[in-house]
């Protein structure tokens, strides 16, 4: 067997093969005819095409994937994501230093040959025939430039990427084909300004714009010629030459470009002398990528957008699609959420809840009559630290949220109430509402089956005291178990499941509401988002409007890309909206939400308790927003709220009253503070059902005096919860009017359909 030289791992004819193979190459550049005895080289078996002239020239340029802006409703900034970190910047925005060192030490006769340079083919065959090996490629700059095409739109498919990178004789003749293309097509400024924007400077930095601020903290307009040398010499091996790692090698490697740069005469050798004696000096900005970039505790919400995104057709066909475009970035996303509300809820949270608390809570504001989610926040932040999470309270699994939500306890009531005033049930309908009882049966559901209580199961109210017979008003108001149980029962659970899911209830984990009475007691996992939207419908006069969180996208080029619009429609009538109003207002009155009374305006809502502490909440809402608050377990662990420190304070008791109607409070105080303050349209409610009750309707309130301000509670009470021995429980309600007004635009600027805002026109 021959000897094979050391170092080489190429045979005598293998050597020879190659040195054909290279020597063919250059003559069909030149010749620009096809490769003659392609199958004796054995190039068809390494993936080539049969002739060169075969190849398709027609390489088109992938948009080149680049950082995504995500901004508030006012166009500040919430945070900066990307797949690659990169800043497109034209040639005029480099510094001419940069452009010069690139091309002295990548392809010093760049200016002088085509797409490909012959003398270096020659050079790198030489080379190799003697080494055995491919010590040069004699790739030029725009060869370099054709490769990272082909890997950028690979993207993040490792096959595909390595497919672009192989060291084959057929790829390299793929390349040149579509080199000779580039030239003729861009010309060599157009080259060198693409070759600066897509190459990769190490760091997580593509791009000589993030590279520059990458490692300098500058602008590439203003990089100095040391910088610029430092920069162009990592191009070879960004992990090998990275200065934050390994000062001494990339001055090294810094050195050897300036010393070229003289050579070809792009500066003097005194300068090249003078810059090669200055240390390396950096000024590195740590890469931030994604949402736990994101300020005012928005990490969530921007988290809730980049799913929204991924998740709605308007964005793509498939999955596949949506998310090829978003790692594409280059996208300026202004979204709904509104600065002031954000600010407030995040200052609401944290002075209620500790992040290191056993629980948490999660805020939701949307703004009735258009959708819109003006803040998101919860006390457990973004991140993967500890007391830190990546799941979002606040939303349904499917978009990030927890796998099961939270049962709601009595904020599911309203409707049930509003499907009963649907079919014609009057708000002063009286009920036994006994103490204690079972489930009655049977109860209709959607199909031909009823349900059966064959368990016997019972249910009771909180206090024995609480017996009827009780009217609408009086068991809203005390929250009595058996009175929403006897109602669904005659109404069956289907006008009731019929009445969610157009109010958009829809259970966390993304199932259907079982058809059972126990549905009226809030036994099912919801999100605040969730429930904040649906009683938005309340507060909008019955028009439920779908969420949306993106007001705006443009591309890189500013081209405006459509979003998903918010669609409103007529779920109950005005009538139904206003009664439901009516009995949700008396709860800051004088009911259990007392705590969460705003006090320069009108606003209703329901407490909710769960079996053993374990969730709390209180949704409510003025005409003009709408906001749900959840206190319980954000982990797989459930806790008890009784005898527990939560935000520095100790409960005795957590009721939905008690924690969130203050932290309820809070939040909306801020977000509407000198915004306007429209009143709800009232109804007049049976008195009826209770000792002492006339069976006359209450008198509206004055339409412009706002709730009376809530009275001190002790920690942890809220009147008293109702339960439920099927595991959940609910706060009570008080049952007073208020008067109504137009509701007018809370947010400045922010232009919206006439009449949106407090509901639509019957006619």
């Amino acid at each position: 067997m021959g000897k094979k030289r050391s170092g080489a791992g190429l045979t005598g004819p293998q050597q020879a093969a190659k040195f054909l193979g290279l020597s063919v190459l250059s003559g069909v550049v030149l010749a620009g005819i096809a490769i003659p005895g392609a199958g004796a080289l054995g190039l068809a078996a390494k993936g080539t095409v049969e002739g060169f002239d075969e190849i398709p020239a027609n390489l088109k340029t992938p948009p080149l994937s680049q950082r995504t802006t995500i901004l508030d409703a006012e166009g500040g900034l919430i945070a900066t994501v990307y797949s690659r970190d990169r800043q497109v910047v034209p040639l005029t925005a480099i510094s001419p230093y940069m452009q010069k060192a690139i091309v002295a030490i990548e392809d010093s006769r760049f200016y002088e040959h085509g797409a490909v340079d012959l003398k270096g083919i020659l050079r790198a065959v030489n080379r190799n025939a003697q080494e055995g090996g491919a010590a040069q490629g004699a790739s030029t700059l725009t060869q370099q430039y054709v490769k990272n095409v082909f890997v950028e739109e690979a993207g993040d498919d490792e096959t595909k990427v390595r497919e672009a990178q192989e060291k084959s004789l057929g790829r390299k003749i793929r390349e040149l084909k579509f080199s000779i293309q580039v030239e003729e097509e861009l010309g060599k400024k157009k080259i060198l300004e693409n070759y600066l924007n897509i190459t990769y400077f190490g760091q997580q930095a593509y791009g000589i714009e993030s590279a520059s601020q990458r490692y300098f903290s500058k602008p590439a307009k203003d990089l100095t010629l040391e910088e610029s040398a430092l920069l162009a010499g990592l191009v070879q091996s960004p992990s090998r030459y990275d200065p934050v790692n390994d000062s001494q090698e990339a001055m090294k490697r810094r050195n050897i470009v300036l010393q070229r740069m003289a050579d070809v005469k792009d500066v003097s050798q005194a300068e090249a002398d003078e810059a090669k004696k200055k240390p390396v000096q950096l000024k590195v900005t740590r890469p931030k990528n994604g949402c736990i970039t994101a300020v005012k505790g928005a990490g969530f919400f921007c988290d809730y957008v980049r799913n929204t995104f991924l998740t709605d057709p308007v964005f793509g066909k498939t999955r596949e699609e949506r998310a090829k475009l978003w790692n594409r970035g280059g996208l300026t996303v202004r979204t709904t959420l509104d600065p002031q509300s954000q600010d407030s809820v995040n200052e609401s949270i944290k002075e209620h809840v500790s992040q290191d608390d056993k629980v948490a809570t999660a805020v939701t504001l949307v703004q009735p009559g258009t959708g819109r989610v003006v803040a998101m926040g919860q006390s457990k932040p973004y991140g993967f630290g500890k007391n830190e999470t990546q799941i979002n309270f606040s939303v349904d699994k499917r978009m990030g949220g927890s796998s099961f939500g939270f049962p709601t306890g009595s904020t599911f009531k309203p409707f049930v109430a509003a499907a009963a005033l649907e079919e014609g049930i009057s708000p002063g309908k009286v009920y036994s509402s006994p103490y204690q009882m079972e489930y009655p049966s049977p109860v209709q559901t959607c199909g031909s089956k009823p349900w059966v209580n064959t368990a016997h199961e019972r249910l009771e109210n909180e206090q024995e005291s609480e017996v009827g017979p009780y009217g609408m008003n009086q068991a809203m108001a005390k929250s009595v178990n058996t009175y929403f149980v006897q109602m669904i029962t005659e109404t069956g659970v289907c006008p009731v499941t019929e009445m969610t899911t157009k109010l958009g209830v829809v259970p966390a984990d993304g199932t259907k509401l079982p058809e059972v009475p126990a549905i009226a007691l809030g036994t099912e996992g919801m999100s605040p988002l969730t429930m904040a939207n649906a009683y938005a419908a309340f507060a909008n006069r019955g028009v439920h409007c779908t969420p949306v969180s993106i007001e705006s996208i443009t591309d890189a080029h500013g081209k405006a890309l459509s979003v998903p619009k918010t669609k409103c429609e007529r779920v109950m009538t005005e009538r139904t909206a206003d009664t439901i109003n009516s009995l949700l207002l008396g709860v800051v009155d004088s009911g259990t939400g007392t705590a969460a009374g705003l006090t320069d305006r009108q606003n209703a809502g329901k407490t909710g308790t769960t079996d053993s502490r374990y969730n709390a909440w209180f949704v409510g809402y003025t005409p003009n927003m709408s906001g749900a608050t959840w206190v319980g377990s954000g982990g797989s662990k459930q806790v008890s709220m009784e005898n527990i420190t939560i935000g520095g304070r100790y409960y005795d008791k957590v009721y939905g009253g008690g924690l969130p109607g203050p932290i309820w409070k809070q939040a909306v105080s801020g977000a509407l503070a000198g915004r306007e303050a429209p009143s709800f349209v009232t109804v007049g409610l049976p008195d009826t059902g209770t000792p002492g009750g006339t069976g006359k309707p209450t008198p509206p309130t004055n339409p412009t005096k706002p709730n009376k301000p809530g009275k001190p509670t002790k920690p942890g009470g809220d009147g008293k919860p109702g339960t439920t021995t099927g595991g959940t429980t609910g706060g009570t309600t008080g049952g007073t009017t208020g008067g109504g007004t137009t509701p007018t635009n809370p947010f400045p600027g922010i232009t919206l359909e006439p009449g949106v805002i407090g509901g639509r026109d019957t006619q």
